[in-house]
């Protein structure tokens, strides 16, 4: 679990099938320590975790990621310059499994887009 420690995040809105949040990163965590000293970079791997860990949130159960069409990371997010970053998803439930279509963004850069099942 990476909430709490590695990130934060506030409250979800919805509207309809779409959920947004912001995420608050701890740059102090001590993954940047490895990856990278001196440049911090979010981790791959940590990007999918937030998005896993706030649908967790949101429908109060456990996922796992069952299905990935298609994951792209398409900017770096360095938590010095990047504190903030806002999670929209766009969801759907079918035959108890969840449908995500998720970006992480910040002003505009787009810095992981996905595509997938968790059940």
């Amino acid at each position: 679990m990476l909430n709490n420690t590695f990130f934060s995040f506030t409250t979800p809105t919805t509207d309809g099938d779409l959920l947004k949040t912001t995420i608050s990163l701890n740059p102090a965590h001590d993954i940047f320590k490895g990856h990278f000293p001196g440049n911090p970079i979010v981790p791959g791997v940590c990007m999918m975790q937030m998005v896993k860990e706030i649908l967790e949130n949101q429908l109060g159960k456990k996922l796992r990621l069952v299905k990935a069409d298609s994951i792209k990371f398409l900017s770096f997010i360095n938590p010095n310059e990047y504190p903030q970053v806002g999670l929209e998803i766009k969801m759907s439930t079918v035959d108890e499994q969840v449908k995500a279509d998720a970006q992480l963004v910040n002003e505009g850069i787009v810095f992981l887009k996905f595509k997938g099942v968790f059940s």
